[in-house]
């Protein structure tokens, strides 16, 4: 069953392959701390195996409980010839009985096997790693989306699997509200895309998440970057009645901040800086424009503000709200000088 994805693995050296285009092969390593697209990646790998074989025998091992011999035992043809897929979960913390069966099993691999290695992260099993990486089989690095650069792309990329379209503000504004996490942001996704049937627009994904806490920061944030005060404050005071802590609304104006003064300080078209800032091109135009009601002292002092409200709403005040209106206030005036 393998045979052909084995054979292009060990010609392809090593194979560094997206979680969106894991497939079988007789050994993938999929590797990285981010739990979601390690499941994903996995699930991706069992659909297509169980579409060629459907009576294909399923195993689960764990490396860190393993016991000598009992890959050699699993991978042992079984009475009615059909194809194996084994699942190796804990590599992370693999004992020395799993890396001795582990290495001597690469040396010589089953052809009608598939075997899905699972790595959480860490340097424990490097040795074993280095030897999935040597013998050309394919790894998926499966790395937290940390960056809202990364996290746009994984939403229009999940729009685009499921054959919907998103608009450029809808998706930072998913991003905004559900972003923290990742299984919650492709769950949105998820029912964004089967509940629409035109595309997806920031009002559409406002009636959808537009009370989550992330959300209520980005309009705090909006409003004092657009220069609105009255707005921002009655925003903020709201969010902060009905129990809304002060630190997402604090980080939402750094993130809003640290955006514009990248945009600011950056030379060449949308694209280009967009390419050379890891960021979206329509985010950039949309920060070129907030820019202009900026002066450089302005976005001097609202930076330095928003840092000092930052250490304030984590314990370094005994008035965080207070912090945090301040913060307000300063920034929707300096975004309206010119």
């Amino acid at each position: 069953m393998a045979a052909a994805q084995n054979t292009r693995a060990k010609n392809a050296g090593a194979n560094n392959v997206s979680w969106r285009d894991a497939n079988p092969a007789a050994v993938v390593l999929i590797t990285g701390p981010e739990e979601y697209l390690g499941i994903r990646a996995m699930d991706r790998i069992r659909t297509q195996v169980r579409a060629a074989t459907p009576d294909v025998e399923l195993s689960r091992l764990n490396a860190g409980s393993y016991e000598a011999g009992t890959l050699a035992m699993t991978v042992t043809p079984s009475l009615f010839g059909e194809g194996k897929l084994i699942e190796v979960e804990g590599l992370e913390a693999m004992n020395d009985a799993f890396l001795a069966d582990g290495l001597a099993y690469l040396r010589h691999p089953d052809q009608d096997v598939v075997l899905v290695l699972r790595h959480g992260g860490g340097v424990r099993g490097k040795k074993f790693l280095d030897a999935v990486k040597a013998g050309g089989w394919p790894v998926i690095d499966c790395q937290p989306l940390k960056k809202d650069a990364d996290k746009t792309a994984f939403v229009v990329s999940e729009f685009k699997a499921g054959g919907r379209r998103i608009e450029g503000e809808a998706v930072q504004a998913l991003v905004n509200a559900v972003g923290a996490n990742l299984s919650e942001l492709a769950s949105a996704c998820g029912q964004l895309i089967a509940d629409a049937t035109t595309a997806v627009t920031a009002e559409t994904v406002e009636r959808y998440y537009g009370g989550r806490v992330e959300a209520t920061a980005f309009k705090v944030a909006d409003a004092a970057m657009a220069g609105n005060g009255p707005v921002a404050l009655s925003t903020l005071r709201h969010a902060l009645a009905t129990g809304v802590d002060p630190v997402p609304l604090v980080a939402a104006l750094a993130a809003k901040l640290r955006t514009l003064a990248k945009v600011a300080g950056a030379n060449g078209s949308s694209a280009t800086i967009a390419r050379n800032l890891g960021m979206q091109p329509w985010l950039v135009e949309q920060a070129q424009r907030d820019v202009r009601r900026w002066t450089p002292e302005g976005l001097i002092r609202s930076i330095q503000v928003i840092a000092e409200a930052d250490a304030q709403v984590k314990g370094e005040s005994r008035d965080p709200v207070y912090a945090v209106e301040h913060a307000v206030t300063v920034i929707a005036t300096s975004a309206s000088r010119r």
